[in-house]
């Protein structure tokens, strides 16, 4: 990560910071026009895309997952495409392939047709049940920017973002994503079932007559030109040595692990996690009206950034101890530590 430079007066810094949270605001409240509840998956959706950050969805069907992404396509002017991963896709499936065509003259010519991962907003629907070889394509359009087919290599539009789902209950036919590629993913969120509260709403909007339509309220450039807004926010030295210590703690062995991460998890976080820490402090100080991270805004992104990031062992899965518990063990020991 490039050092962040901070703006010239704390004038242009308060601008900044109102022009991120107007148009921030706007997309969400036009989100808001169909989805119902679920606000910090929004959120965390949206810190993805201004992080210039991938996303992984987790949650059980029906939820509304494939919903959110797709409203997010429309009320962003960007290029949206959906893939629906089967075990039988091939990586061409996705990347494109040359097709044989015909030519003006009667004969046939070679002709490549780009796939649907050439988008802005790439919704990888249940992207565990693709295999290992259709996953690893992805892989290289998700870290690289880019995709690789035969000679030709293609470079991917910015804003570029992968908003992938997955169902964590049906296992039969599936492909459970590699450590490597789960760290490529800024947040991992996890969707719950709505409130009794929100299923009237949910009903009403979605078995109803009115057709709800969400209309543009930014575009690709803007985005781009928040993205570097974001990366403008300054980081003080105090917060960024708490997002060290944090991902140290889910380290095994490190002075900042507590008893927990010693006994339960087989593989903490790298350096990637920090990068991610800070990347979703930033956003989060933002959307607070401030141009500056603290420590509450690191702690607030940890269970997202940190929970698909800490490998357990066959000890945790007994005791019935998941990441989101070792990721809270490690924030109380820092606060305890710094109390």
């Amino acid at each position: 990560m490039t050092p962040a430079t901070e703006p010239a007066t704390s004038a242009e810094a308060r601008k900044a910071a109102a022009r991120f949270l107007t148009v921030y605001t706007n997309i969400k409240d036009e989100i808001g026009r169909m989805m119902v509840g679920q606000d910090d998956v929004v959120e965390g959706v949206l810190t993805a895309l201004f992080a210039g950050g991938h996303v992984l969805l987790e949650g059980v069907p029906g939820l509304g997952k494939t919903m959110l992404v797709r409203c997010l396509g429309e009320a962003v002017e960007l290029d949206f495409s959906r893939i629906q991963f089967t075990p039988d896709m091939m990586p061409a499936d996705i990347q494109g392939a040359q097709i044989l065509v015909d030519s003006e003259g009667g004969g046939h010519e070679l002709e490549f047709r780009e796939g649907p991962l050439v988008a802005n907003v790439v919704l990888a629907d249940e992207i565990n049940r693709a295999t290992p070889k259709t996953q690893s394509a992805l892989l290289e359009a998700m870290q690289e920017r880019q995709i690789t087919v035969g000679r030709r290599t293609i470079k991917l539009a910015e804003p570029y973002c992968v908003m992938a789902t997955q169902n964590p209950v049906e296992q039969e036919g599936t492909y459970p994503l590699p450590e490597a590629q789960l760290d490529r993913f800024l947040l991992k969120l996890v969707i719950g079932y709505p409130r009794e509260s929100d299923y009237d709403a949910i009903l009403e909007r979605t078995t109803g007559t009115q057709e709800i339509v969400i209309k543009p309220v930014s575009n690709g450039v803007e985005i781009n030109e928040l993205r570097k807004i974001v990366r403008d926010v300054p980081v003080p030295a105090q917060a960024k040595k708490h997002a060290i210590r944090l991902v140290m703690g889910t380290q095994p062995g490190s002075d900042y692990a507590p008893d927990e991460v010693n006994e339960y998890v087989a593989l903490g976080a790298s350096p990637r996690g920090a990068q991610a820490l800070l990347l979703v402090g930033k956003v989060r100080a933002l959307l607070g009206g401030r141009f500056a991270v603290s420590t509450d805004d690191i702690d607030y992104a940890a269970a997202n950034v940190l929970r698909h990031r800490v490998m357990l062992n066959f000890h945790a899965m007994s005791d019935n101890v998941n990441a989101d518990k070792i990721v809270a063990a490690v924030v109380n020991k820092l606060k305890n530590s710094a109390n």
